[in-house]
């Protein structure tokens, strides 16, 4: 498999450093409120590499963090007058919850940050010993950047942006996250301050608590060692997170860090960031309220290569229904004419084996995992079923079962349509629909549609023109 590695810009192969498992890290959940769809295009597509390396014979290791200390968890639950673990154990359960219904398999290892104080703390300890990081007069101990001449290459940072001869107040940030304009000497270990309350540790500075990259690094070290095969998370997190991560693991340790780094790239929502205040942000919660399904909220996450921006609309999420109700309707039919049955375990490896007409979906998939390219070929090759040997319909009944599980997409068991009567009233709307769309009269267009769907009506727009279906 070739995957594209965002530090050398280019792809690369894919194989287990110690030649027994893949061994990956992805970076996790802050667990302060409910991860939401731009967060779950990352780890669906996590969960995909992970499934298209064990079809092609890796054994893997994938350790996925939870970031149960920051500044929002501290606040979120001072706010809400519970206890930090209270506060955090929800929202974890909540993130597991909707993870189980994407159909995301679970990482093998699951660390927190406060379950692993003592290891940051040993890690500031070793960074101060060689001359990698101080004590500020503030009571925060902090990275020098300048002592990690590295630093940048992975977020390609022009060293002329490397403004080193500020004052130490100028130089340094307590911040978890901050702007990509504000390079500064990060934090490892914050000072306890009046608005933290109650939650802080003893150290050998005195109360606080780690900063929010390093715990990436210590749980990475501990778990994955100084060397690991692949690192990801989203594009958001290259500069700062990762380019901290690199600095202070490497100065703390001995190896060479991630061999490999996989970045998915941000979810628009309607061609816009998606924002609260716009009314275009989504929790998977949110979707199961206005009537989708978690399968089709996955196979939309699906829909475009994951370094291409992708723009989610609930449109798209009509036009996954309609994709799964095909997929199931072919399904059902290839099992009747050639009677297959047993829906492959994929326990073993599938690298041997012939894929049949699904052969040229699998591939697409290997090479820098090009799922939106892998589900074209897939509805490419529906249509050839029908006209296969009995030995071709086993080699593409297995191909096409490793093609869905490795993309993670459930498809529904087929249930035969029904005749439905439609009513003049939701005809008749309908019809104003498809003249206020002729007419580009996209407002009216969109309130119509909004009140079919109020009455439990959706219209599907094709190439013949528009059929109206109940939801």
């Amino acid at each position: 498999m070739k995957l594209y590695d965002t530090a050398s810009g280019k792809p690369q192969d894919l194989s287990p450093i110690d030649g027994e498992r893949f061994r990956f890290y992805c970076c996790g959940p802050t667990v302060y409120g409910p991860a939401h769809i731009g967060n779950f295009r990352t780890f669906i597509l996590q969960d995909v590499l992970r499934r298209t390396l064990e079809i092609g014979g890796l054994h893997t290791y994938h350790v996925r963090n939870l970031t149960d200390v920051d500044d929002k968890t501290i606040k979120g639950a001072i706010a809400a007058d519970i206890p930090l673990e209270t506060f955090t154990q929800g929202w974890t359960e909540k993130f597991h919850a909707d993870c189980a219904a994407l159909n995301c398999l679970p990482p093998h290892d699951e660390p927190s940050a406060v379950a692993h104080i003592p290891e940051q703390i040993q890690m500031i300890e070793s960074l101060v010993e060689k001359g990698h990081a101080y004590h500020a007069d503030d009571g925060s101990v902090y990275f020098k950047i300048s002592s990690f001449p590295e630093y940048g290459r992975l977020s390609k940072l022009d060293e002329r942006e490397l403004d080193l001869g500020r004052t130490q107040n100028e130089r340094t940030s307590t911040a978890d996250e901050y702007e990509k304009d504000s390079l500064s000497d990060f934090v490892l270990w914050k000072a306890h301050k009046e608005e933290d309350g109650a939650y802080f540790w003893e150290s050998p500075w005195g109360k606080g608590r780690p900063g929010w990259h390093l715990e990436c690094s210590a749980m990475i070290q501990k778990y994955l060692g100084d060397s690991f095969d692949l690192h990801s998370g989203g594009v958001d997190l290259v500069f700062p997170h990762h380019e901290n991560e690199i600095a202070q693991s490497k100065c703390a340790c001995d190896g060479e860090f991630a061999n490999h780094w996989f970045h998915v790239t941000h979810l628009l929502v309607d061609g816009r960031k998606m924002s609260k205040s716009l009314g275009n942000f989504y929790t998977l919660g949110d979707l199961e309220e206005k009537g989708y399904s978690a399968m089709e909220v996955r196979y939309t996450l699906l829909g475009a290569h994951y370094r291409k921006p992708m723009n989610f609309t609930l449109d798209s999420l009509h036009a996954a229904r309609e994709a799964l109700g095909k997929l199931s309707r072919a399904i059902h039919e290839f099992q009747e004419e050639y009677g297959v049955r047993e829906i492959p375990a994929f326990k073993d490896s599938c690298q041997e084996k012939d894929f049949g007409l699904f052969q040229d979906a699998w591939n697409i998939l290997q090479f820098d995992l090009n799922t939106q390219a892998c589900i074209g070929k897939v509805f490419a090759q529906l249509k050839r079923l029908k006209a296969l040997s009995k030995s071709d319909a086993k080699d593409s009944w297995i191909g096409l079962n490793a093609v869905l599980h490795a993309l993670g997409v459930r498809v529904p068991t087929f249930t035969p349509p029904t005749q439905v009567t439609i009513p003049p009233e939701i005809t008749e709307l309908a019809e104003k629909r498809a003249v206020a769309k002729a007419q580009k009269d996209w407002t009216t267009c969109d309130t119509l549609r909004d009140e079919l769907k109020g009455q439990g009506w959706q219209v599907i727009d094709d190439k013949d023109g528009w059929q109206v279906k109940p939801l």
